[in-house]
């Protein structure tokens, strides 16, 4: 009799982790988009041949991820993933995507080596014209653009950026191994997306987004300036502090 529950525990575990995977790759994939509804358990018990207990422990595992979302009475459905990103930290947007689940991949859009121009000047707090790296990348979550990348890279701080294509990896972890920081400034702003961020991340023209601006300088030199652009939707902040002696 042991033996026989064995089996059965077996062959129960071997489904629920069938049901996990299939059910995964269809959201990761993007086959299932955000607010698709995930069969019904007595429908998938069906398909697998299982009973409705199985189903619901893998429905339940799958909800607890944060990849489905479970409604009394209406069924389950695909959720659209939340990232959230701390103020005051410097982060890896890999990281953050494959915290997600998601698989993570990057695509430069464009390259240019020239002279700052005055607006770039603000933008990077320098003081006189220089060399500048204008990069344009994307990063995808899935199938789905995450965020679009809008960065300058002072030369004069960082002339060795000049060698680089920024091809195959993101300027952000290069910058981070190979110029030590002293001080960055974060601005979060609520925008508009202007026709050409709209076209990157697959969204209508005028879709809310979150802009996420940073500047770094090491000791007083600007290194670069950058504006992370996420659809409104799909991103979040978040800070955690503690309370100042005189409050």
């Amino acid at each position: 009799m042991n033996k026989m529950e064995t089996v059965e525990e077996r062959e129960a575990m071997s489904l629920h982790q069938r049901i996990l995977a299939d059910i995964s790759e269809r959201i990761l994939s993007g086959e299932w988009a955000p607010g698709h509804r995930v069969p019904f358990e007595y429908e998938l018990a069906q398909q697998y041949g299982c009973s409705r207990m199985t189903v619901n422990k893998a429905l339940s595992q799958l909800a607890k991820a944060g990849l489905i979302e479970r409604r009394r009475r209406s069924g389950s459905f695909v959720r659209r993933p939340q990232s959230q990103a701390a103020v005051l930290e410097i982060h890896d947007i890999k990281v953050e995507v494959q915290a997600l689940g998601l698989p993570y991949s990057y695509a430069l859009i464009s390259r240019q080596k020239r002279k700052s121009t005055a607006d770039d000047r603000v933008l990077l707090d320098l003081k006189q014209s220089t060399p500048v790296l204008d990069l344009t990348c994307l990063h995808r979550a899935g199938a789905r653009p995450f965020c679009l990348e809008q960065r300058l890279i002072s030369l004069t701080a960082v002339p060795e950026a000049a060698d680089e294509s920024f091809e195959e990896a993101a300027p952000g972890p290069w910058l981070v191994g190979h110029v030590p920081w002293s001080t960055a400034e974060h601005r979060i702003r609520a925008t508009a997306a202007g026709e050409e961020v709209a076209a990157a991340l697959e969204i209508e023209a005028g879709a809310a987004c979150l802009a996420v601006e940073r500047r770094t300088w090491s000791a007083d030199h600007p290194v670069t300036q950058v504006r992370f652009t996420y659809p409104g939707d799909s991103h979040m902040l978040v800070a955690r502090f503690t309370p100042s002696d005189g409050s």
